[in-house]
């Protein structure tokens, strides 16, 4: 079932299992503020389970690129496209979200995002891979984590 993300009404509903639940409500909130006010898009999940072809792109991208495996489990995704970019995004159990920005015109930009929900630690296949992460203050979410790496190949 999908959920249109009230980022003025935070909840944590599907994201109850996370141990920093409220917190990856606030950064799940943000993210919808983002996409609302810089697009004019309603940022709306689905468990995870509903997407499993979404996931193993996002999960394929990973691997390939920087051969990264999420150790966390995978609760919703957010399937996002806009002003020609896919923008999907994976919110885990242990608080972080991942995002690949992939524009779809040849010459665009491509990445992935990483984002650490308030209260949570680096994820060991994170910290072992070397990602330094940036604090950012949200009103939602309190000090977001975040660090991304670009993405080479063709997807």
């Amino acid at each position: 079932m999908s959920y249109a993300v009230d980022f003025q009404d935070v909840s944590t509903i599907g994201l109850e299992t996370s141990p920093v639940a409220d917190a990856l409500a606030g950064l799940r909130a943000n993210e919808a503020r983002y996409f609302k006010n810089k697009y004019d898009h309603t940022y709306t999940t689905i468990p995870a389970e509903e997407a499993p072809e979404l996931l193993a792109w996002v999960e394929r991208i990973l691997k390939e690129e920087r051969d990264l495996e999420i150790s966390s489990r995978a609760l919703e995704v957010a399937d996002i496209e806009v002003d020609g970019i896919k923008w999907p995004e994976v919110i885990y159990e242990s608080g972080l979200i991942i995002n690949v920005l992939y524009t779809l015109a040849d010459s665009g930009k491509r990445a992935v995002g990483f984002k650490l929900s308030e209260g949570m630690e680096v994820p060991e296949e994170l910290a072992a891979a070397g990602f330094k992460f940036a604090r950012q203050k949200s009103k939602l979410a309190g000090t977001i984590r975040g660090s991304f790496f670009v993405i080479k190949g063709t997807y």
